[in-house]
């Protein structure tokens, strides 16, 4: 990773280029798979070229089966923590599907209302940030070196 500084439009144009992906589990390529994770890695690839870590294989259930913040935890080491509600387009999103179980999706912030994100069953999409999702959100991120 270098120290420039990130446009938010290419993290933007990046994530807009996989939409349509179909989904897949586990998968992080473009036009061909990707879960929601994938997605976030497959625009990191992008942007900084290569992953800042290596994925152990995960099931479709792994946040139920452990118990344990794994997404978040990645989140924290690989990007920069933002106060919820402060986060603009191109800034991550990770979301708790109920409470009190760990992160399980995430996306990217497309627009104040929108998000960019691999859908269970469908495919990448940009989707209205609807209740569904707004009570849902938990926690910001930022990519490291994305411009303020």
């Amino acid at each position: 990773m270098t120290g420039r500084h990130i446009p938010r439009e290419a993290i933007l144009s990046a994530a807009k280029a996989w939409i349509d992906t179909p989904y897949q589990h586990q998968a992080s390529a473009k036009g061909a798979g990707c879960d929601c994770l994938g997605l976030i890695r497959g625009v990191w690839r992008e942007i900084y070229g290569e992953e800042p870590m290596t994925i152990p294989a995960y099931t479709p259930d792994w946040a139920e089966a452990l118990g344990q913040e794994t997404l978040l935890q990645a989140a924290q080491d690989c990007l920069r923590p933002l106060v919820k509600h402060a986060a603009k387009p191109g800034d991550v999103l990770l979301f708790r599907m109920m409470p009190n179980v760990p992160c399980k999706h995430i996306a990217i912030l497309s627009a104040p209302d929108r998000i960019i994100h691999a859908y269970w069953g469908r495919a990448v999409v940009e989707s209205f940030l609807v209740p569904y999702w707004t009570r849902r959100h938990a926690f910001s991120f930022s990519f490291p070196t994305i411009e303020a």
